[in-house]
């Protein structure tokens, strides 16, 4: 079978964002001064965000959502962007994951209230990769899904049973995590490493999966950091993103790419920024380009995701993200 596309499972996330004057103590009420919804979830996100910047072959997502009015949106905007939802079942049994986003107006920091909901159940289990033609099966968020992060009877996980049987159809497997703060984050995730092609981590997922601290830490060490994860069982590429650039380490392959500079007045927000990275990496990878131009899109569609607060409200075409290079340059 000749593969083209990307199927995405896991996360499907409805962000409802509340800007509020202050953040209220406990018994205290403050003012909700304005209110906006968003997608959220690395499926979600990097499918609409691909969409967006015009990728050229077939988008299609599965995953779980409730009976209720955030299901209807989910599905409604994927059938806008031209994202098959064939594989996106509903339940009653569950509303559809949310988070409330309160964000203080002064400061723009952020509190969240996530409800896990319908994401929690869903196992993969009805997805036939036979049947999909995807050439590359994403799945995300490690450490949010609560079926899928199960430890099953020898340490196992559903989730690298699910990508077992991508890779065995023939489909490439890319993971990303969510920086979540469990003890279980190296027995949750590394079952499923030697089921997966492309892994993509921030620098604090990548110093839990270690049980190390890379906050701060150079280029030399993240690199480092990159290969020793890969030596857990990643097929071909660790990819580590942090604010100011990232690295890729993969058989013959040594990386650093600098974040571009963008100015103080441009950037609105870094929600989503992750996923946009992610979106532009694999939409570089699918097409076969070189690494390294993988790497350079993917740090120009995550300093398009900063032009806007939102999750994807600042995704705009390839050329779009890839022409802020030429505008502000990058880091060293």
């Amino acid at each position: 079978m000749s593969r083209s596309g990307i199927l995405a499972a896991g996360n499907w996330i409805v962000d409802h964002v509340k800007l509020i004057d202050e953040f209220p103590k406990e018994d205290a009420l403050v003012s909700i001064t304005s209110e906006s919804d968003s997608n959220g979830g690395g499926p979600y996100n990097v499918l609409k965000n691909l969409a967006r910047l015009g990728a050229p072959f077939p988008l299609s997502g599965a995953g779980l959502v409730g009976e209720d009015a955030d299901g209807t949106a989910i599905l409604a905007d994927c059938d806008a962007l031209g994202i098959d939802r064939s594989r996106i079942e509903r339940t009653p049994e569950a509303p559809t994951s949310y988070t409330d986003v309160m964000t203080v107006s002064s400061s723009g920091r952020r509190t969240f209230f996530h409800q896990r909901g319908a994401n929690s159940r869903f196992d993969g289990s009805g997805i036939d990769f036979a049947q999909t033609g995807a050439k590359f099966f994403y799945l995300g968020y490690l450490l949010l899904l609560d079926s899928l992060d199960e430890l099953q009877p020898g340490g196992n996980t559903l989730a690298a049973d699910l990508l077992e049987r991508a890779g065995a159809a023939g489909c490439k497997t890319a993971v990303d995590l969510v920086s979540a703060q469990s003890g279980k984050f190296r027995e949750v995730v590394a079952p499923a490493l030697p089921h997966v092609d492309y892994l993509f981590v921030n620098e604090y997922e990548a110093g839990s999966l270690l049980d190390d601290d890379l906050e701060v830490c150079n280029r030399d060490e993240l690199l480092e950091a990159a290969e020793r994860i890969r030596s857990m069982g990643v097929r071909e590429l660790v990819i580590i993103h942090r604010p100011d650039g990232a690295v890729v380490s993969g058989d013959g392959v040594r990386l650093w790419q600098g974040s571009i500079i963008m100015p103080e007045d441009r950037i609105a927000g870094a929600v989503g920024a992750g996923d946009a990275f992610a979106a532009g990496m694999l939409l570089g990878l699918h097409e076969e380009q070189a690494v390294e131009d993988c790497l350079r899109q993917a740090v120009c569609c995550a300093a398009l995701c900063l032009t806007d607060p939102t999750t994807s409200g600042g995704m705009s075409s390839v050329d779009d993200a890839l022409a802020l290079a030429d505008e502000f340059g990058f880091l060293d």
